[in-house]
């Protein structure tokens, strides 16, 4: 990634590449996902190579088996004061994102004393709390309301300050070590991130983050051309063949297919 950087210099932004690996404070005795990989309860879950008797149907899903939700890459966003100490704020931006206007606004935006800005997704009833989290178990029936919106990750502005006097990492490290067995929910990192930042998120103005270009085909145009920034969420990413065609062209418009790089990658054009 240095070296994609050096030839492809950013203009006037300043990239600093960071090695998981050098964060020596990311380590099984303070991390809970880490922790809990070390069990062979959580190997076997993940990792067993006979499921079939587990996969017949409903929830029980390959999906909710599928190891890459244990990605430590993937983790990392609720330790963002350790990776990042000097910050008082951050501008979080997913790999599969498009940005297509400037973000500075974002800055200037009053989070009302909360922690996370994010664009609500709960226009829809399949992104509110009881879709993501069980409950049927007290531990979440006495501590979250059901019909709570859901948020998104993907492009959130984080108040770094008002993070650490709340102890986010905390109330994810608390959630994750009651979820041991998977009993509150199954998969991903927003599950726990609706849990962590419950009543502490600020809800941004849609435009700044259109999502669904992934997986949903009704997404207009209109929407996507006004947008600040646009997700590829979902399964149908831009590079891969499988892509919403006409989603594409908003993605590939930035990719150069003769760079010796991209054509190693074997991208889809």
């Amino acid at each position: 990634m240095n070296m994609w950087f050096l030839l492809n210099p950013p203009g006037d932004a300043t990239i600093h590449v960071e090695n998981v690996d050098d964060f020596k404070w990311l380590n099984s005795s303070y991390c809970p996902v880490l922790k809990q990989l070390e069990s062979a309860a959580m190997k076997e879950y993940y990792f067993k190579a006979d499921r079939q008797k587990t996969l017949s149907a409903g929830s029980s899903n390959l999906k909710y088996r599928n190891p890459k939700y244990l990605s430590m890459l993937n983790h990392l966003r609720f330790y963002l004061p350790q990776v990042y100490p000097k910050l008082n704020k951050i501008l979080f931006l997913d790999d599969d994102i498009v940005v297509q206007k400037d973000l500075t606004g974002l800055w200037e935006v009053d989070l009302n004393g909360n922690v996370n800005g994010a664009v609500e997704t709960c226009g829809e009833s399949f992104h509110r709390f009881d879709k993501y989290l069980n409950f049927s178990n007290p531990n979440i029936s006495q501590n979250f309301d059901p019909n709570a919106c859901g948020w998104a990750y993907g492009m959130n502005i984080f108040d770094l300050e008002e993070w650490k006097k709340k102890d986010i990492t905390g109330i994810y490290h608390k959630w994750q070590n009651m979820n041991e067995n998977r009993l509150l929910w199954k998969l991903g990192t927003l599950p726990p991130g609706l849990m962590t930042f419950y009543k502490l998120t600020h809800p941004l103005d849609k435009s700044w983050h259109v999502l669904g270009l992934g997986y949903n085909p009704t997404v207009e145009h209109a929407e996507i051309d006004t947008a600040a920034v646009i997700h590829y969420n979902g399964n149908m990413k831009p590079w891969l063949e499988i892509a919403m065609t006409k989603y594409r062209p908003y993605w590939t418009q930035y990719i150069n297919y003769e760079h010796s790089y991209v054509r190693g990658c074997k991208i889809s054009q």
